[in-house]
């Protein structure tokens, strides 16, 4: 899935990165070798959003831009816009995006989503001006994990109490009024996260991966539809390893081949 290269520093006092080939090779991103860095869970995100040529898609929390650039490969005509609060990570996302070739359809925004709406605005998010909201949240509940000394990667490891409402709120907020939402996160926070979401998105899409065949699942993939009435679906999900730890070749042919999930959260 991932192939790496060590890029030294510039010289001019900036972290040494690594050079990380995702979908075989499509897309390289530029990653801070200490500090939060993408991995598979924002290939299996893109994977899972189903944009299509001419939509915009909003995603908060890109890091290096990892997730919206396996997008950009793998769906021509999409818009990407990333709204990231580390300034260091955002213009990484940037530079990211040009050397792929997607620097006129990756945009990255520095500004905090929980800020408030004038300021959002005014940093050039469009309220409800998105049909395709994607995120990879953090991951942790303050208190539940030691924080990295890193400050960078712990903000992007470790959530505030309250702080996945903010973002659930936020994203409701950019969704288009029939806009698609698509989440990865554990699973043993599927509980709060589908409260955050009660009567904001409905068609809701649960989407397990587990680690082995046999396992409990270790994340989950959610989708819905904003205003939809629909009934939530638990669908199969995906084994992403064989017993000798190997991917699967269904893993294999999202990691690897840049194949799309099919979660059809298309309810009314």
């Amino acid at each position: 899935m991932i192939s790496s290269a060590t890029i030294g520093p510039s010289g001019s006092g900036e972290p040494e990165t690594t050079a990380d080939a995702f979908l075989g090779g499509r897309i390289e991103i530029l990653q801070y070798r200490s500090g939060h860095r993408g991995g598979s869970d924002a290939v299996f995100l893109a994977a899972a959003v189903p944009a299509q040529a001419g939509d915009a898609v909003l995603a908060p929390g890109p890091g290096a831009g990892t997730a919206g650039l396996c997008l950009l490969a793998r769906v021509p005509g999409v818009d990407v816009t990333g709204v990231e609060i580390d300034a260091n990570q955002c213009a990484l996302a940037r530079r990211n995006a040009a050397r792929n070739g997607f620097g006129e359809r990756f945009r990255a925004i520095e500004a905090d989503l929980t800020a408030p709406a004038k300021i959002l605005s005014s940093a050039g998010l469009v309220r409800e001006g998105y049909d395709q909201v994607m995120a990879n949240p953090p991951f942790y509940g303050e208190g539940s994990v030691r924080m990295a000394p890193d400050a960078a990667r712990a903000h992007a490891h470790v959530m505030p109490a309250g702080e996945l409402e903010r973002w659930v709120r936020f994203l409701t907020t950019m969704a288009g009024p029939r806009a698609t939402l698509t989440l990865i996160h554990r699973a043993d926070h599927l509980g709060p996260l589908l409260e955050g979401l009660k009567d904001r998105f409905g068609a809701l899409a649960i989407y397990p991966l587990f680690p082995k065949r046999g396992l409990p699942a270790i994340r989950v993939i959610v989708q819905g539809r904003k205003n939809s009435r629909a009934a939530t679906r638990l669908l199969p999900g995906l084994v992403l390893h064989e017993e000798g730890g190997a991917y699967t070749a269904e893993a294999e042919a999202v990691l690897r081949e840049g194949a799309a999930f099919r979660l059809d959260a298309t309810g009314a």
